[in-house]
Order: structure tokens, then C-alpha cells, then sequence
């Protein structure tokens, strides 16, 4: 693993020392460097160092009802203020009051079990929320913290213009930021939460088990929407809140959390808090509850139950659908609305049992969600829906109505019966497009045209065997072969394997020279014997019984099509769409039933565009993207939960108005005064963090100042690449220093008479001619004339005239070929001509472009060529960091024009190769068992595998990409439900969310490589030995 470590250190020390200071609540740096240095970079260990010493950094903490973590262990004490005889004082050094604490810890969690009474639907959200907190705090467990720490440069974290925040994943916490920022971003629910007032009696000792959970949550959920507001950072951080949550619930499993589980226990938190509120400040009157009056709404179940009439109404919040076996919303939104027989709704006598719902008052907001998880009998376990699932952006809710039932009814029956003549159309339809009584079927419209071009084909006279015969070469003759050196050429015929020529030029075909068919031999098969009478009558039937066919076919289309549209249009007059709901959410899940990754698309109301939230990262987005995302049938990404708010009801989304002025308010004048000063404290910490960020740049700038300013000598050491190395600005190397020579020579052999100018001149014309040459020829894979010479690069990328002149002339006006007089007098023309030339001839900084370009293709091409030559050794882990970087510089290369780069789908294809040999390698080491090797397959997962998935999601149009990561995350959720140990299943459980994160949010790698040292000679040769390596390489063992 020393490879794997080489490629991907990177320095975390102010990573551990951002976790120490958050662990510990110790501020000072030296002391907290000092327990780093003292415990070896162990942070577990600096913990219990830093607690042990924690009596001597005395904080002073506001009196909260939260939970602090304690190292390394799973269970929270409370460090309230209020008196409690239980309460351990954790500030002195004896260790025996920790372990005090902690048998306390167990036996409260035990108590308020008994006390309080959780429901197994709470200890259930308890364990994601207790591996949300032990993961934020600790980060013990996680093998590359780089995957959720922050970033060290504040500015990557600092948030541009009014871009909306971000909240920061935790630790399998993506489906709490996916609810949140959904309600959030509901102006009516944000006002409701920012107003909120603890009621005045609440200021002291909580007085139940709501109250101790409900009142300090909404403290913190203020807290939070007040930095989604007006925080300076790109995103925030919601463990105070989380850990409120997890407060409510004991539990020691960990799994991701189920989103309509939270959202549904949210709202009844969030509604209790409110109830509080509401009979504080009821007068006589029934209270209302802010959070019923805008998600809660009411139907109508009528039914018949063993033949006798029932109703009654009921009150729903979160409305669950079933998906499976529906194709779009309005389809099980009917099969939930009905079940069963309902026949005998309309009869006396029936003794069929069913029910109907209808609506009769819809909440505000309304929340569908969709059963996408059922479960396998026969596997034992739950398996996730993939269907595809359709949904409108806007939802005309009238035909659920309970007012309008009776026209609902009438066109239900009228459906139900075009469905059902649509069905028998379709049967006969589909006789037309399956024609025959055997395995395969063709449309009939089809078969009578073959029978029609077989009956006016040429009647032949011979069997098809017998003619062949007469045109078979005479005994010991042999047709042409083709030549051996054009069948190793060609490499393997499979079409898998991509093509190795470096770049993609048109093929120029050359026909066979083998097993021509004979001119006269008819294409097809042809009858024997035909007469003209006989072709007549067949064709003459043919044709009409084919126009028959095309006739009825296009008749069976035009009705299937008809009832479609009257199918689609059966609500849509004037009284089915007076009840609008716009669809203002779509929470998306991504994995399998048992982990995955949660984000949402939320409608921004007043941009009139929709956005991506996927925890830090918000983007704009298209309906296209939350399609292709949220329909389901495409990857394993499929909507969970949808929220539709009522259209007509313009205040859930209305922005804030001054009652003075009457202008818009916006960002910090939303908020109340006492979190404006709440979120003004925050931004001045960010504001601090950005000032030291400069001073530490200001600081190193000024150190490398000087550094520059202590003369060093510049000296190329042999051996090194003579193109990137050499001083001069040509950087010429040894081998273009022959080929300036050699066309001095040829010019001087056909002009010795004339002067060192006009030789000049001519030897340039040779060079370019021979340059000319070689970026016009069409090359075998193996070579690639741009490594040669960075004129040949420069001419297949039509670079301006003027680039190409100066860079011949200072070929011939380098220094290097003052070896001898005559090439000493060339180069000192070269030289004067240069100079010679004005600012306004010659755009420099163009120039410069064009040649660091052509180094950065060179680059790119060691890049490549050193990683192949890692893969063909089986050396995964390290040809891997070379592909990256191949395929990145590469693909910066093409976006300036098509002959700038290599092949895009080889690089491609190798470095999709090398993760999944990763990924099968890392499995076969989790298979084992065996803890080190566990490890070992983890950190291959964590440290390689995961970083780099963003690299091939990123682009939506590599299809072959997109299916590797599918096999990647198939391949280690196969494991879910499978028997294995408890320790296996909690990491399997820590690093699935992991993988299963689809963000494209690109990780930052360490710097490239190192690249070895080789001469243009040694480069093109090298690059054509791995070239013809990989056209012998056979299909299957790529």
C-alpha cells in the first residue's frame, strides 16, 4: 500500500488540528500541535490527551440542553447548567469520573426508555443521527477525511454573490440537508421558523419529554435558516442541529436515514413545538397550529365493508403512493384513491367490499411519498423500485376532489372503457406488427415487400452451388493473400477494444484484394423460373395487399392515437383545472434499499428556474436534468418524495415586505434582530479567517521574494527531457540540432556559391518542407509525428504563419550550432533577422500560448505513456494517477481544437479499466475477512476509487463511464443483506455513503507525479514500443 500512500499523500495536519479544536473546544494552536506531535498523528490519542488535560483550557460554554461527544465512545452526557444530583464533574484529572459518566450515560438512556416510551420509529432514526455526531466529531473511523473535511483555502469556501448556502454532510446526514433546504426554501415555513418565540414559561426547566427535545431543536433550526440567509459561507455546518435530533433517540446502529421517516418526525417535532406556543397564547379559543394549518389536510374514505355503507373523514399529512406497476403520478394517485371493488357504491344490493377517498380540504402544501423500497420474500431483504415514474410540474387536483365525485365517476367509467377498446385495438395492431406463427415475427407490411422484391428479382437458370463452382479457382492456384505485415497492422478485429491511432483522422479505405464476389452473381435469391403473366398477377397482388395492410395498420395507429388523446384530455375542461398545485421539490434517492445518497431539486419561484441541492454544492439545473434524475428507469436515481404547493396560494412563496417603505426585504433584513446578530458574529469569524488566509499567502510571498533574489547558477543535468529543460526558447533539443544541420548541408550543397543569408533561407524551406511532410502524412498508430517536432504540431493545428517563421528562425539562430563557421555565420543571420523583427509582427504572447501548449502535449503524452506501461504491468494503483492526469490535461488539449490531443476514448478506456480492476481487487480483500486486508480494500475504496468517481460522472455523455460506476456500486451493494460480521457490516455501513455519493463536485488530487526523463528520440520510441503493444493486446484481456 505504499504505492497507494505515495500517490495520494496528503498533508492533513490542519485537517486534525480543525477536528481537535472542534472535539475539544481548546482554541490554543501550540497546545493542540503539541498533543498531534505527542501522540504521532493519532487523532484518538490527542483526544484523550487534550481531555485529560482539559482542566487547564477552561471554557466558557452557554447552558444548552445539547449532548457533547466523548472520545471514542458512543454514548453523550449531558452539560447543561441546571442542578442534577447525577451530574459528574469531567474537569479534573481523574479518569475514573469519565468511566463514572459513561455507566451514568447507559443507565439515563435506559431510564428514559421507560420513562418517556420511544417508539422503535425513533430508536430507527437514532442510529443514523448517533453515526452522524460520532463521525462529525471524531472522524476515527473515516480512512480519507479529505472526503467530507473542509478545505483549508477559506476563499474555496466562501459563498459568491447571493448564491444560495449549502449545508455540509456530517456524516450520512445527505437526507436531512435534502428536507431542510426543500422547507427552507419555502418562504411561508422559513418566516415561521426565523418568528418563532420560545414561549416565556419554557425559560425554565423543560417540563416534559417534548419540551427538553422540541424547544432547544427549534433554537438550533433558527439558528440554521439564519445562516442560510445571511452566512458569507458557501455552506454551513448543521451538527448542532443534528445533534439536537439525535438527543431524542438512543440507539449504537448506524445506517442511512430513510427521508420520509425524518421528514415525517420533523414535522411532528416542529408541530409540537409549535402547539406549545399556540395554547400559550390561545384566548378561550381552540389554538391553531401554524405547522397543521400548512401540511396537514383531510379526505373523505365512503366505502362499502360486507355489503354494508361506511364514511368517514380522516387527516393525512405526508400522502403515500405505491410505484410499482404505474407509469406516471395521476395513475397512482387512482389506484391509492380506490380500493378495491367499488361497484357496489352504486347499488343496493352488491355485497362486494371497497372504498373511494376523495379530498375535501387539501393542506398548502402537499407531500407524496413514493414507495419505492418493497420486500423480497424469497431474498429476505428489501429491494429498491427502479420503474420510471412520471411526474407534471403542475398538478390539477380536481378530479380527487370530493365536490366534484359525481363527474370524477362519469369520466372514470368513460376511461375505463376506452382502455379497455384500446386494448383490443392494440391486439390487432400488434398481429400487423408481428406477423407469422413461429419464434420470430416481422411486420406483415414488411414480409409481403420481401415477397414482392423476391418475385422481381432476375429468374436465374443455375442452382446457386453449381454457379459458384464454374467461378472457383483452377487446382493449385490460390487467390491473393493479404500481406502478413497488413494483418499485424490491423491488431484485433474487436470493437471493443478502442482505437490506439492518436488522433482521429478520416480512414482512407483500400479495397480487397481477396474472395471477390463474381459480377455476375445476383445479391439476393431469385426464383428459377417465372413467367411474365405469372409476375404479373403476383405483383399486381402484392402490391395491393400490401397498400391493404399499410392502410389498416395506419387506421389501427390513427385510433390508438385518438383515444390517447382523449384519454390525456379527459380533465382537462375549464372545471377539472380550478385546483393547481406547482411541483416545488423533488427529493431524489440514489443506491440500493439498504444505502444511498440523497439530493434535491428545488423551484426557485422568483427566478422561475430549478436548482440542485447536494449538500455543499448548489447549482442551477434544468426540468431535463431533474428528468433524467427523478423519473427513475435511467442509473439507480429515482425521486423518493415529491412536494407540491398550491399555486393559487401566493404567500408561501411572496417575498417579505417593509411596512413602512413597501419595499422587498431581503437576506439580513428578514431576519430578527436577535439572529442578525447571531449570523453578523459568524461572518466576522469567516471574515478572520479569510484575513489570516491572506497574511499567511502575503507572508510566504515575501519569503519566496527573497529566496529569489539569492543568485543560483542554472544548469541542465544529462539525461534530462531536452525539450522541457533547455534554456532556450525553443528549447531545441539534440536531435533538431542534427536536423537544422543536415538542411544546412542539403542547402549549401545547392547553392556553395551564395551567401550565408540565401543559404539561410533555403535550409529553412527544406526543414519546412520536410516538417510539411510529416504533418500531412497519415501515420501507422504507433507513430505520432507531433512528438518530433513542434512545427508538425503546429501545422496540424493551423496555427498563424507568423508562429511557425519565428519558431524555424530561432531553430536556426540557436546558440547550439556555433560548432563550426558555416553554422556559426547561418545561426548569426537567424539571430539578426529575429531581432529584427517588430512587436507588431509577432504577437509573444500568442507565441508563448502556442509553445506551452506544445509542451503541455508532451506532457500529456508521458503522462499517458507511463501509465500504459504501469497497466500492462499489472500495476493498477500506480497507472491509475497517471491516467488522471492523462485524461485531464488531454481533455483541456481537445477544447482548443481536435488535433491538440490523443485519442479521448483510449485514455478513457484505460483508466475506466484500472478502477474496475481496483474495485474488483478491493472486494476480493473486503471477501476475505481478515481485518488488516478489510482495511487495506477500504483505504484502495476511500483513498482511490471514490475520489476519482466524480471524474467519470462529471461528463453525462460517456455512457460507458457512467456503467462502470453502476458496476462499481452494484458490486459492493451485492453485499447488502448478505451474512457477514457485525464489524464487516459497520464498515460496510461507514463507506457505502461514500460511493454512493452522486455529486460531481470534483476532490482535490496531490500534485502530479513526477514524470521521467527522456530525449525526443527516447519519447517517440518508447510511446510507438507501448503503442504496438496495445494493437496486439487481445479483447478480453484489456
Amino acid at each position: 500500500l505504499t504505492g497507494v500512500q505515495g500517490l495520494f499523500q496528503l498533508s492533513h495536519q490542519q485537517t486534525f488540528l480543525n477536528q481537535l479544536r472542534e472535539i475539544t473546544g481548546i482554541n490554543d494552536i501550540q497546545v493542540l500541535q503539541q498533543a498531534l506531535k505527542d501522540s504521532n498523528g493519532n487523532l484518538e490519542l490527542a483526544v484523550a490527551f487534550l481531555t485529560a488535560k482539559n482542566a487547564k483550557v477552561p471554557q466558557l460554554e452557554e447552558a444548552t440542553y445539547y449532548q457533547t461527544a466523548l472520545p471514542g465512545n458512543d454514548r453523550y452526557i449531558s452539560v447543561g447548567s441546571q442542578a442534577d444530583t447525577n451530574v459528574i464533574d469531567l474537569t479534573g484529572d481523574d479518569k475514573d469520573d469519565l468511566q463514572r459518566a459513561i455507566a451514568l450515560s447507559l443507565e439515563e438512556s435506559n431510564r428514559a426508555f421507560r420513562e418517556t416510551g420511544i417508539t422503535d420509529e425513533e430508536q430507527a432514526i437514532s442510529r443514523v443521527l448517533e453515526a452522524s455526531i460520532a463521525e462529525n466529531k471524531a472522524s476515527l473511523k473515516r480512512t480519507h477525511p479529505e472526503v467530507w473535511s473542509d478545505s483549508p483555502n477559506p476563499y474555496d469556501r466562501k459563498r459568491q454573490d447571493n448564491c444560495p448556502v449549502g449545508l455540509k454532510n456530517v456524516g450520512n446526514t445527505c437526507w436531512f440537508s435534502a428536507v431542510i433546504q426543500s422547507l427552507f426554501n419555502l418562504l411561508e415555513f422559513r418566516r415561521l421558523v426565523l418568528n418563532f418565540n420560545p414561549p416565556a414559561n419554557a425559560q425554565d426547566l423543560p417540563r416534559n419529554q417534548k419540551e427538553h427535545r422540541n424547544l432547544p431543536f427549534m433554537r438550533e433550526l433558527r439558528y440554521l435558516f439564519a445562516l442560510l440567509v445571511g452566512s458569507k459561507r458557501k455552506y454551513v455546518d448543521p451538527s448542532r442541529a443534528v445533534e439536537i435530533l439525535k438527543d431524542a433517540f438512543k440507539s449504537n446502529d448506524s445506517q442511512q436515514q430513510d427521508v420520509s421517516e425524518f421528514t415525517h418526525k420533523l414535522l411532528d417535532w416542529l408541530e409540537d413545538a409549535f402547539q406549545i406556543k399556540a395554547e400559550e397564547e390561545r384566548d378561550g379559543e381552540k389554538p391553531k397550529n401554524p405547522m397543521v394549518e400548512l401540511f396537514y389536510g383531510r379526505f373523505l374514505a365512503v366505502g362499502v365493508l360486507e355489503g354494508k355503507k361506511f364514511e368517514n373523514t380522516e387527516m393525512f399529512g405526508q400522502y403515500p403512493l405505491q410505484v410499482n406497476g404505474f407509469k406516471d403520478l395521476h395513475e397512482c394517485l387512482e389506484a391509492a384513491m380506490i380500493e378495491g371493488e367499488i361497484e357496489s357504491l352504486h347499488s343496493e344490493n352488491s355485497a362486494k367490499s371497497g372504498q373511494e377517498h376523495w379530498f375535501t380540504e387539501l393542506p398548502p402544501v402537499l407531500t407524496f411519498e413514493l414507495s419505492r423500497f418493497e420486500f423480497n420474500q424469497a431474498l429476505g431483504r428489501p429491494e429498491k423500485i427502479h420503474n420510471k415514474l412520471e411526474f407534471p410540474p403542475i398538478l390539477y387536483l380536481d378530479r380527487y376532489m370530493h365536490k366534484n365525485r359525481e363527474i370524477t365517476r362519469i369520466k372514470r367509467d368513460e376511461i375505463k372503457r376506452l382502455k379497455e377498446y384500446l386494448t383490443v385495438l392494440q391486439q390487432r395492431l400488434e398481429r400487423y406488427l408481428s406477423y407469422g406463427s413461429g419464434p420470430k415475427r416481422f411486420p406483415l407490411v414488411d414480409v409481403l415487400q420481401y415477397a414482392l422484391e423476391f418475385a422481381s428479382s432476375k429468374p436465374v437458370c443455375t442452382s446457386p452451388v453449381d454457379d459458384l463452382g464454374a467461378s472457383a479457382p483452377a487446382s493449385g492456384t490460390l487467390p491473393p493473400q493479404i500481406p502478413p505485415s497488413t494483418i499485424e497492422q490491423q491488431g484485433p478485429s474487436s470493437s471493443d477494444v478502442p482505437s490506439t491511432s492518436p488522433v482521429q483522422r478520416s480512414v482512407i479505405h483500400k479495397p480487397f484484394t481477396q474472395s471477390r464476389i463474381p459480377p455476375d452473381l445476383p445479391m439476393h435469391p431469385a426464383p428459377r423460373h417465372i413467367t411474365e403473366e405469372e409476375l404479373s398477377v403476383l405483383e399486381g397482388c402484392l402490391h395491393r395487399w400490401r397498400t391493404e395492410v399499410e392502410n389498416d395498420t395506419r387506421d389501427l395507429q390513427e385510433s390508438i392515437s385518438r383515444i390517447h388523446r382523449t384519454i390525456e384530455l379527459m380533465y382537462s375542461d375549464k372545471t377539472m383545472v380550478q385546483v393547481p398545485y406547482r411541483l416545488h421539490a423533488v427529493l431524489v434517492h440514489e443506491g440500493q434499499a439498504n444505502a444511498g445518497h440523497y439530493w434535491a431539486y428545488i423551484y426557485d419561484h422568483h427566478q422561475n428556474r430549478w436548482m440542485k441541492y447536494n449538500d455543499i454544492s448548489v447549482t442551477k439545473s434544468t426540468w431535463e436534468e431533474l428528468e433524467r434524475d427523478s423519473f427513475g428507469g435511467y442509473r439507480n436515481a429515482s425521486a423518493y418524495c415529491l412536494m407540491y404547493i398550491n399555486d393559487k396560494e401566493q404567500y408561501l412563496i411572496q417575498e417579505e415586505f417593509n411596512k413602512e417603505t413597501g419595499q422587498i426585504l431581503v437576506g439580513m433584513d428578514t431576519l430578527p434582530s436577535d439572529l442578525r446578530d447571531y449570523v453578523k458574529e459568524d461572518n466576522k469569524r469567516f471574515e478572520k479567517e479569510l484575513e489570516e488566509w491572506d497574511a499567511e499567502l502575503a507572508q510566504k510571498a515575501q519569503q519566496e521574494k527573497l529566496l529569489s533574489q539569492i543568485p543560483r547558477t542554472q544548469t541542465v543535468q544529462a539525461g534530462e527531457p531536452e525539450y522541457l529543460e533547455q534554456p532556450s526558447r525553443t528549447d531545441i533539443s539534440k536531435h533538431l540540432k542534427e536536423d537544422s544541420v543536415q538542411a544546412i548541408n542539403k542547402a549549401l550543397a545547392e547553392q556553395e556559391d551564395r551567401g550565408p543569408e540565401a543559404i539561410m533561407d533555403t535550409a529553412i524551406k527544406l526543414e519546412y518542407t520536410r516538417l510539411l511532410k510529416l504533418a500531412q502524412e497519415d501515420p501507422p498508430p504507433e507513430c505520432d509525428y507531433r512528438l518530433r517536432h513542434a512545427i508538425v504540431y503546429f501545422i496540424q493545428n493551423q496555427a498563424p504563419k507568423k508562429i511557425i517563421e519565428r519558431t524555424l528562425l530561432e531553430q536556426f539562430g540557436d546558440h547550439n550550432l556555433s560548432f563550426d563557421e558555416r553554422c556559426r555565420n547561418i545561426m548569426k543571420v537567424a539571430q539578426a533577422k529575429l531581432e529584427m523583427i517588430k512587436p507588431d509582427e509577432v504577437n509573444m504572447e500568442e507565441y508563448e500560448r502556442w509553445h506551452q501548449d506544445y509542451r503541455h502535449f508532451r506532457e500529456t503524452t508521458m503522462f499517458l505513456m507511463v501509465g500504459l506501461e504501469f497497466f500492462q504491468k499489472k500495476s493498477y494503483m500506480e497507472a491509475l494517477l497517471y491516467l488522471i492526469y492523462a485524461y485531464q490535461n488531454n481533455k483541456e488539449l481537445l477544447s482548443k481544437g481536435p488535433y491538440r490531443g490523443h485519442d479521448e476514448e483510449l485514455i478513457s478506456h484505460y483508466r475506466r479499466e484500472c478502477l474496475l480492476k481496483l474495485n474488483e481487487h478491493a472486494a476480493a480483500l473486503f471477501e476475505s475477512g481478515d481485518d488488516q486486508e478489510v482495511n487495506n480494500g477500504l483505504i484502495i475504496m476511500n483513498e482511490l476509487i471514490v475520489p476519482c468517481l466524480p471524474l467519470l460522472l462529471v461528463d453525462e455523455m460517456e455512457e460507458k463511464d457512467i456503467v462502470a460506476v453502476e458496476d462499481m456500486r452494484n458490486r459492493w451493494c451485492s453485499y447488502l443483506g448478505q451474512e457477514m460480521e457485525p464489524n464487516l457490516q459497520e464498515k460496510l455501513t461507514d463507506f457505502l455513503p461514500k460511493l454512493l455519493d452522486c455529486s460531481t463536485e470534483i476532490k482535490g488530487f496531490n500534485d502530479p507525479p513526477k514524470l521521467p526523463s527522456y530525449s525526443t528520440h527516447e519519447l517517440c520510441e518508447r510511446y510507438a514500443r507501448i503503442m504496438l503493444s496495445l494493437s496486439r493486446t487481445p479483447a478480453d484481456g484489456r
